[in-house]
């Protein structure tokens, strides 16, 4: 099952590369040259875009098309502004209910997360281009095609952007072990965004500073820790129970 979508020739791949749009990959030939690939390298490192030279006849294998000696692969699934799914979800006269990851790098939780929060009802999805899992073939597999469904925003600085949704108006709460609350004394009612940290590093003091409340879950003492996948979904469950 492929995802990806592949990009032929010099203009091209500088116009995608300066359009912002999400760029999985540059692949050129080691004997291209020219004052365009100068500025389709710029772009790479200021944007973080790996590149790779490669030879010419990797790039034949790929495409047929006229590459000039420049393939980038672009992903097919699309990345929404978080204000845009705020002002959308407001606008139906909704109320946001948004799930925030952070240190979420291992793409079967991202896959089960994604899955279980398109049957919860969340909006969107939201977690830093930096220190998450990637959005591949795998990822999207495991969440039996959730991650094509569900809105995914990928932001640059998650602090920043919590910051932008509590500006909104919506709540943030963060799941967290050592909360002095269990989630079902919470009033958890949208608009409200959840943060899920991974089991290992959990959120960050950065983030948790951020967060209106912290909540935790009822959990035997014999055990450490949920996964972040399980926490979650029994988390937005107690969500949607208070929706009712």
């Amino acid at each position: 099952m492929s995802k990806q979508q592949i990009i032929a020739g010099r203009n091209p791949v500088l116009e995608l590369l300066q359009s912002g749009k999400d760029v999985e990959k540059v692949l050129l030939s080691k004997s291209a040259s020219g004052d365009v690939v100068k500025e389709i390298l710029e772009l790479c490192r200021d944007r973080e875009v790996p590149y790779q030279f490669v030879p010419e006849v990797k790039l034949q294998s790929l495409s047929r098309a006229n590459h000039q000696g420049v393939l980038a692969f672009t992903g097919l699934i699309q990345y929404f502004n978080v204000q845009e799914i705020i002002d959308f979800v407001f606008a139906k006269g909704e109320d946001p209910l948004l799930l925030i990851l952070e240190n979420v790098t291992d793409i079967r939780n991202l896959g089960a997360l994604a899955r279980t929060a398109l049957g919860m009802g969340v909006h969107a999805i939201i977690f830093p281009k930096k220190e998450s899992a990637a959005v591949n073939d795998v990822a999207v597999k495991i969440s039996a095609g959730a991650l094509l469904k569900i809105p995914l925003c990928r932001v640059d600085n998650l602090a920043a952007t919590i910051k932008d949704i509590k500006n909104n108006g919506i709540k943030v709460i963060g799941l967290d072990g050592t909360a002095d609350q269990f989630i079902y004394e919470a009033a958890l009612k949208p608009p409200l965004a959840l943060i899920a940290g991974s089991e290992d590093e959990g959120i960050s003091n950065t983030i948790v500073r951020l967060t209106d409340q912290l909540v935790k879950l009822p959990m035997s003492a014999e055990l450490e820790s949920y996964n972040v996948s399980v926490a979650t979904a029994m988390a937005l469950y107690e969500i949607n129970n208070q929706k009712k």
